[in-house]
């Protein structure tokens, strides 16, 4: 199993939102990253776990898990003009863009906020969520840091 760390502006998807979504369950789509990207196509598996995370917001934090419920598949909202994420460089036949479905499983005991997480950094070396100009809306989270982190709730 894999673990993974997602991140989500509340206002625009949050961990309410995907609790209350039909099934629990919704698309993870919007990834406009290669390297995110590949990570979807490469590494993410079903039956993964991720740490839901509100980005962008005050204070940004952990504030759920979710499960990784399909496989890779093209994001549709890279071909409709329509949506936020279009990418008219995106071609249906070979996809640029790829999504999953992700199903709520809990909301964290509490807010496991980025400053919390920062004063554990000796104990969370190599973290990506806190290495230094790390952007990326997912990452994959070590089985020992996931553990750690648990351990914060």
């Amino acid at each position: 199993m894999n673990y993974w760390l997602i991140k989500s502006e509340p206002d625009a998807f949050s961990i309410d939102d995907l609790e209350n979504a039909p099934d629990k369950t919704e698309h993870w789509d919007g990834i406009r990253n290669y390297q995110a990207r590949n990570f979807i196509r490469d590494s993410m598996e079903v039956g993964d776990l991720a740490f839901f995370y509100h980005s962008n917001c005050k204070p940004p934090g952990i504030v759920g898990i979710c499960e990784i419920v399909s496989g890779a598949y093209p994001d549709h909202t890279a071909f409709d003009p329509n949506e936020k994420y279009f990418d008219p460089k995106s071609d249906p036949e070979n996809p640029r863009w790829l999504m999953v479905d992700v199903k709520f499983c809990r909301k964290t005991k509490r807010m496991i906020d980025l400053a919390e997480i920062k004063e554990h950094a000796d104990r969370l070396e190599g973290f990506a969520l806190i290495r230094r100009g790390n952007r990326l809306s997912i990452m994959p989270v070590s089985k020992e840091h996931w553990d750690y982190i648990l351990s914060l709730e």
